[in-house]
């Protein structure tokens, strides 16, 4: 594998990495203000289905020779305090909801312009076919979580 397709293929990875662990912690962040068994559920295969993409990215970015690291500490805590600050006043599964369907449109759209960018350079096909798998997995769970609202 050339080196420029080694690089690529470790960024792409780290950035599919960053993305699934952004949702995993935002879902064990919501998942304690969740009262309605069946949200519940949802984003408990939801958190599962991230890991497994994070496990994947992170082997992916090994092959590489590379260490995938997850966001850092200062974005982590932001979003930690913002996801508080917006369930203190309002922690219906309605809301929450929303604000799952807001963050996985978020990570969708980081996506689809990392595999736009990654699709022109020299990069491993199995780091692009993991970044289109996320986006389908949060465009159906963003389906899913629309009958919450």
């Amino acid at each position: 594998m050339k080196t420029a397709e080694k690089n690529a293929t470790a960024t792409l990875a780290d950035k599919i990495y960053k993305n699934v662990k952004m949702g995993t912690d935002s879902i064990i962040n919501l998942l304690p203000k969740v009262s309605d068994s069946n949200l519940k559920t949802e984003m408990t295969a939801w958190l599962n289905g991230y890991e497994g993409y994070a496990t994947r990215a992170k082997k992916l970015a090994h092959e590489q020779g590379e260490e995938a690291k997850e966001e850092n500490i200062i974005t982590k805590m932001s979003a930690k305090m913002g996801m508080a600050m917006n369930t203190m006043t309002d922690s219906t599964s309605s809301h929450i909801a929303e604000m799952i369907i807001q963050g996985a449109t978020m990570g969708v759209t980081d996506m689809l312009k990392e595999i736009s960018k990654y699709e022109k350079e020299e990069c491993d096909s199995r780091a692009i076919e993991l970044a289109r798998e996320v986006v389908e997995f949060e465009q159906d769970n963003i389906e899913k979580m629309k009958k919450y609202l």
